[in-house]
């Protein structure tokens, strides 16, 4: 029997729950659909420690359109950054679906012998790949090349590869409560239907 949660159907309530900038996020969110309406989206708040074990808190908005996939993130900088009061930094993207090039969904379970079908994982990790001349981050791994002529000492110049940095968000029910799971493997149930349309 496969049990099934409801997920969230309101983006703007979902960033005002979290507590972190929501006017600030809602806004960005907002100007970057544009006219469209959101299929399904992930909104994920989280606290990190940085080396001077200062939190940081960021907030990640994934908003799936009939058209894009609209990414938001927000980061708190304290005062010393080069400021002298503290800010945030919100960036948006809003990715063509055709830039999408595949969605992995990691389900983290334990004691899988013990498994029932249906049962949310302990933890789930979104990885979404895009193609690399979208303009994302990416890497570029260079090795000098060579030919088959092992005695061969001329410059072959260089060979490697380009690859995307892909867009990864991580939750788990003992951090994000077993909702948040819920939300994130609908999300990407319901955007790996849409880059097959």
């Amino acid at each position: 029997m496969r049990k099934t949660r409801a997920v969230p159907t309101d983006w703007r309530l979902e960033i005002e729950r979290s507590g972190y900038y929501p006017g600030l996020v809602i806004d960005a969110v907002g100007t970057a659909l544009g006219g469209e309406s959101a299929e399904a989206f992930v909104v994920h708040h989280e606290a990190t420690f940085d080396p001077a074990m200062e939190m940081r808190r960021h907030i990640t908005v994934l908003l799936l359109t009939p058209t894009r996939l609209v990414v938001c993130h927000t980061d708190e900088h304290p005062a010393g950054e080069g400021a002298e009061r503290p800010h945030a930094s919100t960036t948006t993207d809003a990715i063509g679906l055709g830039n999408i090039q595949s969605v992995a969904l990691t389900r983290v379970v334990a004691d899988p012998a013990e498994y029932t079908p249906g049962t949310l994982p302990s933890e789930a990790v979104l990885s979404i790949s895009l193609s690399v001349n979208w303009g994302a981050i990416a890497h570029i791994d260079l090795e000098p090349a060579s030919c088959a002529d092992e005695s061969c000492e001329a410059d072959h110049g260089y060979t490697g590869a380009i690859t995307a940095e892909p867009l990864t968000l991580r939750v788990s029910q003992a951090a994000d409560g077993a909702d948040a799971v819920a939300t994130v493997i609908n999300f990407a149930d319901v955007l790996s239907a849409a880059t097959a349309r």
